[in-house]
């Protein structure tokens, strides 16, 4: 199971840019299917459940993005390096939240720990 490593969050001004960072611990193969989730709350139990999509990268290379994430974000993955990006731009107050990177090899799911993320207006 890969250890997944997310950085890149910290305060923002709303209308700002970050880039998330997630760095794989071993070689991801292209069965993987990797993505990023946020979670607006801080409930240790319900974290898992409660973490919504915010953009996947399918095995076939497609990507699927939430609606909030549309025309704002944009996610890409260096397959060499073992790392995954989100480009956040024109960042509202409702993205605030903690950013988790989730890889899904053949049913086998990790998380990273989460970055967390807070816009102010």
């Amino acid at each position: 199971q890969a250890q997944l490593v997310e950085s890149g969050g910290g305060p923002v001004q709303a209308g700002g840019s970050l880039k998330l960072s997630c760095v794989a611990s071993q070689a991801m193969s292209a069965d993987c299917e990797m993505g990023w989730y946020r979670a607006t709350t801080s409930n240790e139990r319900a974290r898992v459940s409660e973490r919504e999509l915010v953009a996947r990268q399918w095995s076939d290379d497609t990507i699927t993005y939430a609606e909030h994430a549309k025309g704002r974000f944009t996610l890409s993955r260096d397959k060499v390096n073992n790392i995954l990006y989100l480009e956040m731009t024109t960042l509202k107050t409702d993205d605030t939240a903690v950013y988790y990177c989730r890889a899904n090899c053949l049913g086998t799911v990790s998380w990273g720990q989460g970055t967390e993320v807070t816009v102010a207006s």
